[in-house]
């Protein structure tokens, strides 16, 4: 079998120019048409008599992929599924996703995403990106080489330490990088021949993985500290050297190395993390949307925050700034959140964590409050403190959000503001339902994985997705477009601006805070533009015209067809 790499034209609808014949031709799952070859391109590639004799219409295929799909009897093994798909026929899997964007997007990312990471090494079928394997430090240039594509203006990488809310999934974590690119397919429309997943194989401190014989990573426990810092620079330094002008999105590090490895970098080459930047803005976006509802400034909550890792620290940031928009002085708007990790109230008083130190609030604050224990200022002793009218949860605790606090919350408040964010579905900090019940309806409520309506007092009330979906693909879409150099906090509160106004609720007092997922490609395109205006302003990209700018990301939008 030839060894040769083709390069594939991203512009081109039909992938000929390859080269690959017969059998190869149908192996190359971004260049194969399976059943819908027509007959003058069997006979030109040499598939006469490899496929069957009718040539079906895509809708034929849609139908008979479908069909199949619907047969399986769980979620597992419907991703199990559509992941063959992908490895089969990419065209195909993305029409199909586009066509049933609602119910597939949970089984190709969260929550179902999560069990494929859990169980990689088990249903594992057929490679897909680069396994940078830390054995192999000396060789990540080698490693990179062998890249199954080329041009490459996306990689989304991560090193398995903390997928969704579920921990070390060592190389499980592959999972992640393949999922998230496939959204920004999906969703902006960036041609998979120019995408790329990584995984950073440091090893393992998951007991249960070191001890499964049929595991596929490197077994060795995580390697930390130096030994890892000097192991992600030599990745860094590979890929500006392979792929000068690419975007390099972190995902699922954990949070004492998520902030640490964004701030070294975010100014070495084009970079963010979603975890941290991605997840904040769509999380601002539901919040713009809320006080619109609400009919009230962002600079006049008070907002709790259960958990603080890179999530919850992020979203702080981002508040921050969109309070820092209304005219108060950032030193003044942090006052307005109260961070809660598992050792309760972040304040100055605590040794804590260095990215923990800038949200810490001044322990005189809680002077004179009724606490439960003096020694210890807990989640539910802040909520009876604070009287917050919004509260997030990034904690991955099932079940945080207690009733008891909930309805301390929505005495103080007419509309509370909540958002238990943490996936998978089974680490959310509470239910939809119960929250509606709780608050007799009156809440605002916005989830981290999908949850049907909730009917109440006869009305059926629409919980939104905060679906990074609706963020870090146009963001990457337009950074892509316009030729960016770098990627700053501006143009994710750029993006949150720009999903807030597609909020439903805004029209509708039945609606969601967030839109449906069949308008992501058109909130992508938007949030793109907003994006690259955003980067030129600020001197990142070559400035254009309007008309200029939106028929570059125009032009890099793929249309997903044969």
């Amino acid at each position: 079998m030839s060894t040769a790499k083709f390069a594939i034209n991203p512009n081109e609808t039909r992938h000929t120019e390859a080269g690959l014949l017969g059998h190869l031709l149908l192996d190359h799952p971004l260049l194969n048409e399976g059943s819908a070859f027509p007959e003058d391109a069997r006979r030109q590639r040499r598939l006469l008599g490899l496929l069957p004799y009718h040539c079906s219409t895509v809708d034929e295929q849609l139908a008979r992929v479908y069909e199949n799909y619907k047969r399986k009897d769980s979620d597992l093994e419907r991703y199990i599924f559509l992941n063959s798909l992908q490895d089969r026929n990419e065209t195909l899997f993305y029409r199909l996703l586009r066509e049933h964007i609602t119910d597939m997007m949970p089984i190709i990312y969260t929550p179902t995403v999560g069990e494929g990471c859990r169980r990689y090494s088990h249903v594992f079928r057929r490679p897909r990106g680069v396994y940078v394997s830390y054995p192999y430090r000396d060789e990540i240039e080698s490693l990179l080489e062998n890249a199954p594509t080329q041009n490459v203006e996306v990689i989304v990488v991560t090193d398995g330490e903390r997928i969704l809310g579920l921990g070390d999934l060592g190389v499980g974590g592959m999972g992640i990088p393949v999922g998230k690119l496939a959204l920004y397919t999906l969703c902006a429309g960036i041609h998979p021949a120019t995408t790329l997943p990584i995984i950073l194989d440091v090893g393992t401190d998951n007991k249960e993985l070191l001890d499964d014989p049929l595991y596929l990573g490197w077994r060795h426990v995580r390697v930390r500290g130096h030994d890892y810092d000097e192991f992600i620079e030599a990745f860094v330094q590979a890929v500006m050297k392979k792929f000068p002008n690419v975007l390099l999105q972190w995902e699922d590090f954990s949070k004492n190395n998520a902030p640490r490895i964004l701030e070294r970098y975010r100014d070495r080459l084009c970079t963010f993390n979603d975890d941290i930047q991605g997840t904040c803005a769509v999380t601002v976006a539901g919040l713009l949307a809320a006080t619109k509802v609400t009919g009230t400034k962002l600079s006049e909550h008070r907002i709790v925050i259960l958990g603080a890792g890179s999530s919850a620290i992020g979203i702080s940031d981002q508040i921050v700034a969109a309070i820092g928009m209304e005219g108060v002085d950032r030193d003044e708007a942090k006052k307005s959140i109260w961070l809660v990790d598992s050792q309760g109230l972040v304040h100055d008083q605590r040794k804590l964590d260095q990215f923990k130190q800038k949200y810490a609030q001044s322990f005189e604050r809680t002077s004179g409050w009724k606490l439960d224990d003096p020694s210890r200022i807990t989640f539910a002793d802040v909520v009876r403190n604070v009287h917050p009218t919004i509260l997030i949860g990034t904690s991955a605790q099932p079940g945080a959000f207690t009733e008891q606090v909930v309805r301390d919350m929505a005495t103080h408040t007419e509309r509370p503001i909540i958002f238990p964010l943490s996936n998978p579905t089974s680490k959310s900090e509470a239910l939809p339902a119960d929250l509606i019940a709780w608050t007799e309806g009156r809440a605002l409520i916005a989830t981290g994985s999908p949850f049907a309506p909730v009917p109440f007092n006869g009305r059926e009330i629409r919980i939104g997705q905060c679906n990074n979906s609706f963020i870090f693909p146009g963001v990457g879409l337009g950074v892509i477009a316009s030729g960016a150099r770098r990627v700053t906090d501006a143009m994710f509160v750029a993006a949150a601006r720009v999903l807030s106004d597609y909020s439903p609720a805004l029209r509708d007092p039945e609606g969601s805070l967030y839109p449906p997922l069949e308008y992501v490609r058109e909130i992508s395109k938007s949030v793109a533009l907003a994006v690259g205006r955003e980067e030129q302003k600020a001197g990142l990209a070559a400035a254009s015209d309007a008309a200029t700018l939106e028929r570059q990301v125009t032009e890099k939008m793929w249309q997903i067809d044969y």
